[in-house]
């Protein structure tokens, strides 16, 4: 196949992938987000099988925007940071603070690139121990594809655009009280911009979003962005909801550390 065949062959996979882009909206964010180099890895992942197709546009943040995405029947969502416009001083902070990632250097395509693959690493280190967080499948470059957190192509909504009543408040609260701990005390995580914005309500469960930025706690700014979490949810329940405090959950995190080194002082025991 000649160099234009291949580059014809490639558009219009491209082209397929994009058919299920639903309106005027969405097409005003390809130049942003589409490049040449992302639509190539977008190419990859279909290829290999991880999408099938491109759908709607579901959400737009900061440094990303959020599409549904099919793979089979099953529709999932594809985290697409944008190069052009990620914040790539903000991103330089988080990354080369933390020891997994301190030596990333080079051109603003490779530190977001490291940044996704921080995204990915952190969703699975939060799953891993009891989190409630998007599953991430794969990742590619700028690219996420996550689990769809709502029903088909709709996201569900943040907890910041939810009503609860005063026992579904409680109960909610106490949950995300037991993920901050589990981030801190199990998986050795800090979210760093834990808030009503970042926390969806799906089927009646709050999960956890967005932890590209999230930070081992050897980074050194993790107490503090562990302090902003915690302050930030506190004040929200404590404004809306009139429960919680800062102190409330500085004790559960402080408890649960305890009890985990309780336990590893008990295993050492018996196996010496």
């Amino acid at each position: 196949m000649s160099r234009r065949s291949k580059d014809e062959d490639f558009d219009a996979r491209i082209d397929a992938l994009r058919t299920r882009i639903k309106d005027s909206d969405d097409l005003n964010v390809e130049d942003a987000v589409f490049d040449k180099r992302t639509l190539m890895d977008l190419y990859s992942l279909a290829s290999k099988g991880v999408i099938d197709a491109l759908g709607g546009s579901v959400c737009t943040g900061k440094e990303a925007n959020i599409f549904a995405a099919l793979s089979g029947e099953r529709v999932l969502a594809l985290k697409i940071y944008r190069i052009s416009t990620s914040n790539f001083n903000v991103m330089q902070d988080y990354l080369h603070g933390d020891p997994r990632f301190s030596s990333v250097k080079g051109t603003k395509r490779a530190i977001v690139a490291a940044w996704t693959r921080k995204e990915y690493r952190n969703l699975l280190r939060a799953e891993q121990v009891g989190v409630r967080v998007p599953h991430p499948f794969a990742m590619r470059e700028n690219i996420l594809v996550m689990e769809m957190i709502g029903q088909e192509d709709a996201a569900a909504p943040p907890l910041k655009d939810v009503e609860l009543d005063a026992a579904e408040a409680g109960r909610i609260y106490q949950k995300i009280i037991e993920y901050i701990s589990l981030l801190y005390n199990q998986a050795g995580l800090v979210h760093a911009d834990l808030s009503e914005f970042n926390i969806l309500y799906g089927r009646g469960e709050p999960v956890i979003i967005d932890m590209g930025q999230s930070v081992t706690l050897d980074h050194p700014q993790s107490k503090r962005f562990l302090e902003r979490d915690i302050s930030n949810i506190a004040n929200y329940f404590q404004k809306k909801y009139s429960i919680g405090s800062s102190e409330e959950i500085w004790d559960r995190i402080q408890q649960d550390g305890e009890i985990k080194n309780r336990d590893y002082k008990s295993d050492y025991k018996r196996q010496h």
